[in-house]
């Protein structure tokens, strides 16, 4: 069974009675158990998808099926679905069952998509290059010395390698983008409130975003338009009307594109990057879209920002995690400080640890003036800045990452090597605006290049539109 790239071939194929879904199913099993070197699973949900399949199947022979009958996808390992077991790649979850479903899941199966498995992820998801998971690192299918991107790289690497048709990760600081990007994907970051993120394992509340990673813009389109809107359990859901994405890929008019020139002039950019990047602003302009290089003078302060706010939210997350409530417990701590200290060293591993001590440095007293108050003030002129340029600009464009993917065991030991990686894309997290990525072809050594697209406040359709009419 060939590669199918988008829900529609899908659909077609199942109403010309040629393909059906436990057929379909039995593909991505068999593509599964071939990449399994791959590690892009944690597990794989062989008994409850097969279900899912033969229910769905019915549907579709009565004509009652919903939006996403044909769609099989995977999850992160940190979203919840009900009675299979969640951990986030983590020793401190292991073993835990869940007992009820995110929203985001309970929508999917509304719609009738099959839920295949858990993806691997970077432990708490935190990390940029699917390394610091307590199942090992997730390879890249396009040369497996290489990581995935992180921290959804379970995800992309699925998509990438065929395992599903899409598979939804979560977007902290870039964590859908760069995967997405390392991987030959489209991976879309939303406005942050546009989906909710009940039943989502956190780690930094105020940028968490759950995101897509496809094959093509219109299933992007059509799964934010499943997932979007407004939600009881989560109050920091927009209750905004959620559009037909789907209906305006067709550009209406030409678009007026900020490049970030900084950028482009970083000396981190690896030279192959930029030249598939330029290429892309000259077509841009080919398809009659005005384009523009604009300064933006934060840069450096945006990696800084970034992490002391995440560490700090992160630090207040995962007090939860203590060896009492849930998670893994020391059985044989005999004082409570003991059990905490004991249960907490022996549950999380070396990246989460440091990003909880960091956290609780910034926010202890004597630093907090110093340190997180001056990050949230940072925040705040990073956003205006960014808001007023999208008032004069419809979209702007930048780089995801700085390289293509890196060996894995390259830069692990070194942390700063590994947050600087986060340069490009912690923009559109720090300011909550949309971000897609979409593949530009491989570079001289066959490895995925891409470039980043953002809009403003809600701005998805403009994303949906120039990509889909930028890659078709």
């Amino acid at each position: 069974m060939k590669k199918y790239n988008s829900l529609s071939e899908i659909q077609s194929l199942i109403a010309q009675k040629k393909v059906r879904l436990t057929e379909l199913l039995d593909h991505y099993f068999k593509q599964i158990e071939t990449h399994q070197h791959l590690n892009a699973f944690n597990e794989v949900f062989f008994y409850s998808a097969r279900a899912q399949a033969e229910a769905v199947q019915e549907k579709l022979d009565q004509g009652t099926a919903g939006k996403l009958a044909g769609m099989v996808i995977g999850i992160k390992d940190n979203i919840c679905y009900q009675g299979h077991e969640v951990t986030a790649s983590s020793k401190m979850l292991e073993g835990f069952v869940s007992p009820y479903s995110a929203t985001v899941v309970e929508r999917l199966l509304a719609e009738d998509a099959i839920i295949i498995g858990r993806l691997n992820c970077d432990e708490f998801a935190m990390g940029g290059s699917n390394e610091t998971s307590y199942y090992g690192p997730v390879k890249n299918a396009a040369n497996p010395a290489l990581v995935a991107g992180g921290s959804s790289g379970g995800s992309a690497v699925a998509v990438q390698a065929d395992m599903c048709l899409s598979a939804l990760g979560t977007d902290t600081g870039g964590s859908v983008r760069q995967p997405a990007a390392f991987c030959g994907a489209i991976g879309m970051k939303p406005t942050y409130g546009r989906i909710s993120r009940y039943g989502v394992i956190a780690y930094a509340s105020s940028f968490d975003q759950v995101g897509t990673i496809t094959s093509s813009v219109s299933d992007a389109a059509t799964l934010l338009e499943v997932l979007a809107g407004a939600d009881e359990a989560d109050s920091t859901v927009s209750r905004l009307p959620v559009p037909e994405y789907n209906l305006g890929l067709q550009l209406s008019s030409p678009k007026k594109i900020a490049v970030l020139k900084e950028t482009l002039e970083s000396e981190a950019l690896d030279p192959e990057i930029k030249k598939a990047i330029l290429a892309a602003v000259e077509r841009f302009k080919s398809q009659g879209h005005t384009v523009e290089y604009v300064s933006f003078d934060l840069l450096d302060y945006l990696v800084p920002a970034y992490y002391v706010l995440t560490t700090a939210e992160a630090s207040s997350n995962l007090s939860r995690y203590d060896g009492v409530h849930y998670g893994h417990r020391n059985l044989e701590a005999k004082q409570l400080n003991d059990l905490y200290k004991m249960s907490r060293t022996e549950g999380f591993g070396e990246e989460v640890k440091r990003r909880i001590l960091l956290g609780t440095f910034v926010l202890s007293a004597g630093y907090y003036d110093a340190y997180y108050q001056k990050a949230q003030q940072v925040r705040r002129l990073i956003r205006e800045k960014m808001e007023a340029m999208l008032m004069d600009y419809d979209v702007v464009l930048s780089p995801v990452t700085p390289t293509p993917p890196f060996k894995i065991g390259e830069n692990i030991e070194d942390p700063l090597v590994m947050y600087m990686a986060d340069i490009f894309t912690v923009l559109a997290s720090l300011t909550g605006i949309p971000a897609i990525a979409i593949p530009l072809g491989n570079n001289s050594a066959g490895l995925p290049l891409s470039l980043q697209l953002m809009a403003k406040h809600f701005g998805e359709q403009e994303l949906f539109s120039l990509s889909h009419t930028f890659l078709n």
